[in-house]
């Protein structure tokens, strides 16, 4: 199948690479099919692209890289949502937010992309009762006085 994109142009995707969001993702609910894209030069990143709408591609990252410390619960109703099996079945994702100045690029822990990658099927979970937020600090602070953050 090919699509078109306004970033990285025509491209040939696999029918089978293709994630489906049932409900979209918030602020885009009409929008409900996606691909992963990972271009060489953009390690630990990769692109959310929309299949429908080719302008529009998430940039996106395993939250664990930048947060090992971060946990959450994945609700039984959403592993029936997306047919969980099992742990093996989910990749999660954080959508990344960069400006001008990378060193201001945020990531949402308070919302991950919860993805079956048996099945195709994908959410994006907002998490109740918690401190992580849409807009964590992607790199470390600097330490500027005497290691105090």
């Amino acid at each position: 199948m090919k699509i078109t994109t306004s970033r990285f142009g025509e491209l040939e995707i696999e029918e089978n690479s293709i994630i489906h969001f049932s409900q979209g993702i918030p602020g885009f609910e009409d929008l409900t099919e996606y691909v992963l894209i990972y271009p060489e030069d953009s390690q630990p990143f990769a692109y959310l692209q929309s299949l429908e709408w080719g302008e529009l591609a998430f940039i996106v990252t395993d939250p664990f890289l930048f947060y090992p410390q971060y946990q959450f619960e994945i609700s039984d109703s959403l592993k029936e949502e997306l047919q969980i099996a099992s742990k093996e079945d989910i990749s999660v994702w954080s959508i990344v937010t960069v400006t001008d100045q990378l060193q201001e690029a945020t990531i949402n822990l308070l919302a991950p992309l919860i993805i079956n990658e048996r099945v195709k099927s994908a959410k994006q979970f907002v998490l109740h009762n918690t401190l992580y937020k849409t807009k964590h600090p992607l790199l470390p602070a600097e330490e500027t006085d005497g290691g105090e953050k």
